[in-house]
């Protein structure tokens, strides 16, 4: 198998480093990560200038690469660019969680959105803030429960959340945002956002941010298509 890796987080964060060593035994690894911290980009790709891409020997002989872009331009990069062919991209493991509403903003997830859009399928893998342990303990049960369910063949793309602890691994759907920012207007005419927590401690397990809140790995099926089927189909037997 061939297999893609990438982040949000930087070409030296300590999550993609984990995550090779846990994607090496899978097959024929590659990476192709952000030179700088790209977190909350979303699916932004650059399209007006050209960026850097550097090869790198950080990884004791795996073939990576430094792209001065976003993670979603790195699955270009490697597939449009490189013409390289993968089996899987994984993006991860990402310090925090990505879940909910919140998911639109991440530049973990979004560059598995990019590899659905290239026919290619994906997993997001993304952890408590500062803790990769629950992760790297259940990261091979998670992976194990997906191959044995075949959630790849019903799946474009999988979210997978670990919690800071908890090892009981639910499906779920996407929640509402669980952040939010307030905003702080400057003398200096520049404008300074404040995170803020909206989660209010509810326990819906079906849904991805009350799952890892309340210690529970989430893993949530994705999909690239944005059409809203429902309001398609009731608008299309509409009679003009």
């Amino acid at each position: 198998m061939k297999i893609l890796l990438t982040n949000d987080d930087g070409i030296t964060a300590e999550g993609l480093k984990h995550l090779l060593d846990w994607a090496k035994p899978l097959g024929e690894v590659c990476i192709c990560a952000p030179k700088t911290q790209q977190s909350a980009k979303s699916h932004s790709i650059e399209i007006h200038s050209g960026y850097e891409i550097q090869k790198v020997d950080l990884f004791d002989g795996i073939e990576a690469y430094s792209v001065d872009s976003t993670p979603a331009d790195c699955v270009r990069v490697a597939v449009l660019g490189m013409k390289k062919k993968f089996d899987l991209v994984i993006s991860g493991v990402n310090n925090g969680p990505n879940l909910g509403g919140d998911i639109h903003y991440s530049g973990t997830v979004a560059a598995c959105f990019e590899a659905a859009l290239l026919g290619i399928k994906s997993m997001a893998l993304s952890a408590a803030f500062n803790s990769f342990d629950c992760a790297l303990k259940n990261l091979t049960r998670v992976y194990e429960e997906i191959t044995a369910k075949r959630m790849f063949d019903f799946a474009e793309i999988l979210n997978v959340n670990f919690p800071k602890e908890g090892d009981e691994i639910l499906l779920t759907r996407m929640g509402p945002a669980i952040y939010s920012d307030t905003f702080e207007f400057l003398p200096d005419g520049t404008v300074q956002p404040h995170l803020v927590c909206l989660y209010t401690g509810t326990r819906d397990l079906t849904l991805d941010t009350d799952a890892v809140m309340t210690g529970h790995i989430s893993v949530t099926p994705l999909r690239s298509c944005l059409t809203d089927f429902s309001a398609y189909e009731t608008i299309s037997r509409q009679v003009s």
